[in-house]
C-alpha cells in the first residue's frame, strides 16, 4: 500500500486535514486525488462535525497535477472508453470536498496551481497567507480547465475573472484574490492555517444543522447550473489529450522551454 499523504486531526467539532506528499511540488498524483476524496468522503456523514479545514505544506499547497504520474502515462495509452472513466478521478476528489455537509475552509500557503485550484473553489472558503498565488496553467499547457471547476469559479468571481484565471492563465496574488472574492482572508505568511482555523471556530460555535442547512441551501442557488455548464469538461479534456497541442504543451513545461503552438 502507498503511504499515506493525509493526515487528520479532531478538535472538538473542527476536522484538520493536512496534505503533504513530502517534497516541494506536492503534487496531485493520481494516489494523491484517491487519498483526498477518501479523506473528503469520511466527513459526508460526520454530525459531529461542523467545519473541516483542509491544508497543505507550508511551503506550497500543490504545484498541481503529477504529469511525470506513472498513471498519467498509462492513462494517454488508454483508448477512449477507459480513458472517460480514469479522469473521472479529479471530478470526483473535487465533487467529495464540495459534499461535505460540514463548512470546508482551505489554508493556502505558497503556490496553489491547476487541479489545487480546482480543489480550492470546491471548498466554502479559502485563506491565503499574503505570498500565496494561484494559478491555473492548464490552456497554457494545450489543454482546457475541467473538474468541474469553470462554473465554480464563475460562480466566486463572475465570468470576465473567470475568463482572466482560466483562459489567460493569470498568476493571481493573495490580495488580488481576495478582491475578486476568489479569497476570504488574508494572512501573514505561515498563518494561513491559524486564520482558516478562526472561521472554522466561528462554524463550531454556531447550531450545526441550521449552519449545515445553509451552507446546502448557497451551493444550490450559487451553483445551479454548474452540472449544464460542467459536464462537458472531462470529454473536452479527453479531446484535448489527442491533439498535438496537448503533447507540445506538455513536453515543453517538462523541457523547460516556451512552447509552440499550432491549433492541431
Amino acid at each position: 500500500m502507498p503511504d499515506s499523504f493525509i493526515k487528520t486531526e479532531i478538535q472538538g467539532r473542527i476536522a484538520i486535514v493536512r496534505y503533504d506528499r513530502g517534497d516541494k511540488a506536492n503534487a496531485l498524483s493520481a494516489e494523491a486525488q484517491r487519498q483526498l476524496t477518501e479523506a473528503a468522503q469520511t466527513f459526508h456523514a460526520r454530525r459531529d462535525i461542523s467545519a473541516v479545514v483542509l491544508a497543505g505544506q507550508a511551503s506550497n499547497f500543490t504545484l498541481g497535477a503529477d504529469l511525470k504520474d506513472p498513471a498519467r502515462t498509462e492513462q494517454r495509452g488508454q483508448g477512449l472508453s477507459e480513458r472517460r472513466i480514469s479522469l473521472r478521478a479529479g471530478p470526483a476528489m473535487c465533487e467529495a470536498w464540495e459534499k461535505i455537509d460540514a463548512l470546508t475552509i482551505m489554508a493556502i500557503e505558497g503556490w496553489c496551481v491547476g487541479g489545487g485550484a480546482a480543489l480550492a473553489v470546491s471548498c466554502d472558503l479559502r485563506v491565503m497567507g499574503r505570498s500565496a498565488k494561484i494559478y491555473v496553467p492548464e490552456v497554457a499547457r494545450g489543454m482546457n480547465m475541467s473538474w468541474g471547476s469553470i462554473p465554480r469559479m464563475t460562480a466566486l468571481v463572475g465570468p470576465a475573472r473567470a475568463k482572466r484565471l482560466a483562459a489567460l492563465c493569470e498568476k493571481i496574488d493573495a490580495e488580488t484574490a481576495h478582491a475578486w472574492g476568489l479569497a476570504d482572508a488574508v494572512s501573514e505568511d505561515g498563518n494561513a492555517l491559524g486564520r482558516a482555523m478562526e472561521f472554522a471556530t466561528m462554524a463550531a460555535a454556531l447550531p450545526p444543522t441550521a449552519l449545515k442547512m445553509v451552507k446546502r441551501d448557497v451551493n444550490i442557488a450559487a451553483l445551479a447550473l454548474s452540472q449544464a455548464t460542467a459536464h462537458r469538461d472531462l470529454e473536452a479534456f479527453a479531446l484535448m489529450e489527442q491533439t498535438e497541442d496537448f503533447k507540445e504543451g506538455v513536453s515543453s513545461f517538462l523541457e523547460g522551454r516556451d512552447p509552440k503552438f499550432t491549433g492541431d
